[in-house]
């Protein structure tokens, strides 16, 4: 198995209440040459957890830190007027503080993070990862 140092979290960049789902991302990366979707666990708005690559695969989410990492992604981050914004549901919170759960007791060594902390020109989760799962932070 890779060694896995980060847990990044993202948003799809869609407004709320999108109906996009893992299989639709997957079709999109795939058009544009990839392998599947890049992410390794899409949540939809209804707060199921979408596997995507499987974590033994390095994921297409966060330049330069791919090799090392797993990618998270809701579906959302952006208003009805298209600004980015944290609209999760609260099925997606749910659903996201339990897989990140799950990924901290299989990787406790795993910092969580979201994408904008390691890319400043993203706005991506549109929430502060950092804060809000600080608990589950080594």
């Amino acid at each position: 198995m890779r060694p896995i140092t980060l847990i990044i979290v993202h948003c799809s960049a869609n407004k709320a209440g999108s109906a996009l789902r893992m299989a639709d991302i997957d079709r999109y990366h795939r058009s544009l040459g990839w392998i599947g979707c890049g992410y390794h666990y899409v949540i939809p708005t209804d707060g199921t957890v979408e596997p995507g690559r499987p974590e033994e695969m390095v994921g297409a989410h966060c330049k330069r830190h791919n090799r090392y990492s797993i990618g998270v992604c809701y579906i959302g981050g952006l208003s009805a007027d298209g600004k980015p914004t944290d609209t999760r549901t609260e099925a997606q919170r749910t659903a996201l503080r339990s897989l990140l759960e799950q990924l901290h007791r299989r990787y406790p060594n795993a910092l969580i993070v979201g994408h904008r902390n390691l890319d400043p020109q993203k706005a991506c989760p549109c929430f502060d990862a950092v804060r809000e799962y600080r608990d589950l932070n080594p």
